[in-house]
């Protein structure tokens, strides 16, 4: 993929509209179909369309007055063509390393609720909705007289919504960098991948539309997750039954790679938990506390052919026994 740093400013002008278009606007269906031509012709346009996302959840993040302000002016729906012109000074003059910043730690540090690794946290929502937060998670919580929105920083979040006593329609929405999922009345997980740029959608109890920046929505049904990126959405799969065991502390693994458990176990764990490529294919199934992340790595210990190499408390290795 072209590099963002490079790209041509007509291109990024282009990207531009086109970011406006699905952000602020309804488009056709033609228009979806002109768009999904324009980005398949070249990689350069992909990557075009990649920063345009980039520049808008960045500045949805700053918590600085001058982010705020032109987020603000970005929002105006009757000045699309001041909003153009903004987005595109924006994509050519913003360096590639001030947007990396949506991936540094001060977005942690600065949302509403988060919380530290091995920890979970629930908490209810003025609409009497509940929020659970997974390990190492982050979310900002936007209730106005219009919505209910959850911004997803980082990490993953479980939600059970309340019927809302509003006098008025307020949809209830929670945001990732590339789209939106609506609850239809609802109990559903989102997650954000770790170690890819890419999202994970769950729905354990009645439907969540799911509305990506740049492509058609699509509703998921109980029973039904579905995973999602800049580059598009994936086709729905069956529910991961440990979309919500996390609350209870628990992974349950069914014929699972020990590599896979050794990653989610880490999760919950400080420091280096890592798992030995030479044993990271051994298959395993049973309950696997999270909570408990030492009783968790003693039961492999007594089922697989492993040992767990300790050098500290926080630099663990799981490897062959011998």
């Amino acid at each position: 993929m072209s590099s963002s740093a490079s790209l041509d400013p007509a291109l990024l002008k282009v990207a531009a509209d086109w970011a406006i278009v699905f952000r602020y606007g309804t488009p056709t269906e033609s228009e979806r179909e002109a768009f999904n031509r324009w980005r398949q012709q070249n990689p350069a346009h992909d990557a075009a369309w990649i920063r345009a996302q980039t520049v808008f959840y960045t500045f949805s993040q700053v918590p600085t007055d001058i982010g705020k302000e032109a987020l603000k002016n970005l929002e105006r729906g009757n000045e699309r063509r001041h909003a153009l012109r903004l987005l595109t000074v924006l994509l050519v003059a913003a360096p590639v390393s001030w947007l990396s910043l949506r991936q540094l730690p001060w977005r942690e540090w600065t949302a509403d609720v988060t919380t530290a690794t091995g920890e979970r946290k629930t908490l209810e929502l003025p609409d009497g909705s509940r929020l659970v937060l997974n390990t190492g998670s982050a979310v900002n919580i936007i209730f106005s007289a219009a919505e209910r929105r959850i911004r997803l920083v980082t990490g993953e979040i479980l939600i059970t919504t309340h019927a809302d006593s509003s006098p008025t329609y307020r949809p209830f929405l929670v945001d990732t960098p590339y789209g939106i999922a609506r609850a239809l009345g609802t109990r559903f997980s989102v997650r954000h991948l770790d170690g890819q740029d890419a999202y994970r959608i769950a729905v354990l109890q009645d439907a969540v539309e799911v509305r990506p920046l740049d492509g058609s929505t699509l509703i998921l049904h109980a029973g039904q997750q579905v995973n999602f990126n800049a580059m598009g959405v994936a086709q729905p799969v069956p529910v991961d039954s440990n979309a919500s065991l996390w609350e209870q502390g628990m992974l349950l693994a069914k014929n699972m790679r020990l590599g896979d458990v050794i990653a989610e176990i880490a999760r919950h764990r400080p420091g280096v938990l890592r798992c030995d490529p030479t044993v990271a294919d051994l298959r395993l199934s049973g309950a696997i506390s999270l909570a408990d992340t030492d009783a968790g790595l003693a039961m492999l210990e007594k089922t697989l052919p492993v040992r767990v190499g300790r050098r500290t408390r926080y630099w663990i290795t799981v490897e062959p026994r011998t």
